[in-house]
């Protein structure tokens, strides 16, 4: 069987698995039939994990062990502003790693947010596996397209985790273009407008006799529909706050109840102009004295509490279009991804700023995944895409810090990647026999401003005086946007080189110490479900032989050896009904082989007694 490569749109609120079949990408619907499931991680009363729909649904009352929206943490650092506004936000618990990372507590245990991750990728992988009947070990990721370096890191890591090789991380509104010019007679510049759960991108491209080149891609990590859903949320808190004096952020419970209810709303108003939110008993005070909270909410409303966030987006569209010498008359076409584009004002700016409406053709929750899965079988075989070639950019202007504090580009933001350059300096000190070689991300000309993804030291240079040894300094960056960076000494040729992981990232014992528990995990949990599987065929015999019972003590009871006969088949009964009771797998295997024999028996005296004549 053909080795099969998935493409994971691994999403903030929801996450997809597609692969190409034939010419075309099929996403591939989980167990309950969505297409799409929520990245959302539990843990248990009992310490059971609880990855999708499952855990999404028992949120309200385990909120506090309830991981969603980890997207926007991986790969940042605890001092993060964004991390900080997570944390303010949301009901589990956040504390600082080992690393000035982050750790996410659930029960009295602490993941990483690539291991959270890793373990909705794994769900998503094992969609695909029953989907396809075979293993899947090699997949396409996407990421936003504004991710940086350390992000891309992390993701990657969640997938090394889930047992995944990740043989290409790519941009998410690129994923989108390639689904959407895939087998199609595309030509001309494109915009892609990718508002999600919790990121915005927009990014241009020239697609071409199927070559996709982006032009250039901006965004924000950090803006997405939960902050939308927030400032819906914000307003319910405060309205009833005025009304009963009760702030219900006090009640972890109720806050989940009001977090799901405002999310709902906002989905049903890009349907109607007008929607009810209503729930009894939201908080109790303890005096016996329980408050209901009813609200309508209009989509006016909605789109007066968010309009400055929709704004933003048109903002950052603007500033590319620029930065790229891209006129809106340019475009051939503006295709909309993402669940929030779903938003009729979010639809209204697009097609005001772009002097056109927009397409809807594309699934917006699907079509990042459907991208990835052409990307993947690309990859592994030509003959699958033979005109397909993808030119991806940089997002992020990378550099070095140079005397004075101030950075020194390298590589300027919107750079075709896969890529390389290089540039001398020289010593600045008399007698400097090291240098340190500091990397940035960022476009600030203050290197403190910028993000700092990694450092290493140059040693062994000539005593000399300033300006006379040269260095020569390489960055390189992969197709799938991870920095390298070398320093070489001119005069003697020696070297140093580092591919530059974030400063809070994990190390590679962590990411091989998660990759086995994960493994051992999904050993322990497919033996589970094996014997859940026992458990409930027996389970199915033992009421069907019970059905029978009665008749065959009719038939039997008459009999020479009727009364011994059932006196071992009650025992028979007795044993699989304790086995199913138990769920002890040894059990099970040793009651199912003579329950099967005396099932077949029943069926046979029944049958006889039936035929029997009168």
């Amino acid at each position: 069987m053909a080795e099969k490569v998935i493409g994971i749109d691994l999403g903030t609120t929801n996450s997809c698995v597609a692969v190409l079949e034939g010419i075309s990408a099929t996403v591939i619907a989980n167990r309950g039939g969505y297409k799409t499931t929520p990245s959302v991680v539990a843990m248990s009363e009992t310490g059971k994990r609880l990855v999708g729909h499952i855990a999404k649904r028992q949120a309200v009352t385990n909120a506090e062990n309830t991981a969603y929206a980890v997207k926007r943490l991986i790969g940042r650092p605890w001092t993060s502003p964004a991390v900080q506004a997570v944390k303010a936000a949301v009901p589990y618990g956040l504390v600082e790693g080992p690393h000035q990372d982050v750790r996410i507590k659930l029960r009295d245990q602490l993941f990483s947010p690539p291991e959270v991750s890793a373990y909705v990728l794994q769900e998503m992988r094992a969609i695909a596996e029953e989907f396809l009947g075979q293993s899947i070990t090699k997949s396409v990721v996407t990421v936003p397209a504004y991710f940086n370096d350390g992000q891309r890191q992390a993701t990657k890591d969640a997938g090394r985790i889930a047992g995944l090789d990740v043989i290409r991380i790519i941009n998410e509104p690129t994923a989108a273009a390639l689904a959407y010019g895939f087998g199609r007679d595309v030509e001309g510049k494109v915009a892609v407008f990718d508002l999600g759960g919790g990121t915005f991108d927009v990014s241009l491209l020239e697609i071409n006799s199927g070559v996709f080149e982006v032009v250039a891609t901006a965004g924000d990590t950090f803006l997405g529909g939960e902050d939308y859903d927030k400032r819906l949320v914000d307003w319910l808190v405060q309205g009833f706050a005025k009304e009963h004096r009760v702030d219900l952020r006090s009640d972890t419970m109720a806050l989940q109840r009001l977090k799901d209810a405002a999310e709902k709303a906002k989905c049903d108003l890009s349907s109607v102009r007008e929607t009810e939110i209503n729930l009894p008993f939201i908080i109790s005070t303890g005096k016996n004295q329980a408050y209901h909270l009813h609200r309508v909410v209009t989509r006016g409303k909605l789109e007066e509490l968010t309009l400055d966030l929709t704004e933003r987006t048109i903002q950052i569209c603007r500033l590319t279009m620029e930065d790229a010498g891209i006129r809106p008359k340019d475009l051939a076409e503006v295709v909309l991804v993402g669940g929030m584009t779903r938003m009729p004002k979010v639809q209204e700016l697009v097609a005001e700023f772009f002097g056109r409406e927009p397409c809807k053709g594309v699934h917006p929750d699907e079509v990042v995944a459907m991208g990835a899965a052409i990307q993947g079988a690309a990859l592994i075989d030509a003959a699958a895409a033979p005109d397909l070639l993808l030119l991806d950019v940089t997002p992020h202007s990378l550099g070095i810090m140079v005397a004075g504090g101030y950075f020194h580009r390298l590589i300027d933001r919107n750079t075709t990647v896969p890529t390389s350059k290089s540039h001398v300096f020289t010593t600045v000190r008399d007698e400097q026999t090291s240098v340190k070689i500091v990397v940035f991300q960022g476009e600030s000309d203050r290197a403190e401003e910028n993000e700092l993804l990694g450092e290493f030291v140059l040693s062994g240079l000539r005593k000399a005086p300033k300006g006379e040894v040269e260095v020569d300094v390489t960055f390189e960056i992969s197709a799938d946007g991870i920095v390298g960076v070398s320093a070489q000494d001119l005069e003697t040729g020696t070297e140093q080189h580092i591919t530059v992981t974030a400063t809070s990232g994990l190390s590679e014992d962590e990411i091989e110490r998660m990759a086995n528990e994960n493994q051992e995990f999904l050993v322990s949990s497919r033996a589970e479900e094996e014997v859940e599987k026992e458990r409930q065929r027996i389970e199915k015999l033992v009421h069907e032989a019970e059905a029978l019972l009665p008749k065959v003590e009719e038939v039997l009871s008459g009999t020479p050896f009727g009364q011994d006969s059932l006196d071992n088949v009650r025992l028979i009964l007795d044993d699989a009904r304790a086995a199913v009771e138990r769920r002890d797998a040894a059990a099970l295997e040793q009651v199912a082989e003579p329950l099967v024999r005396t099932l077949n028996m029943f069926r046979g005296v029944v049958d006889s007694a039936r035929i029997r004549p009168a």
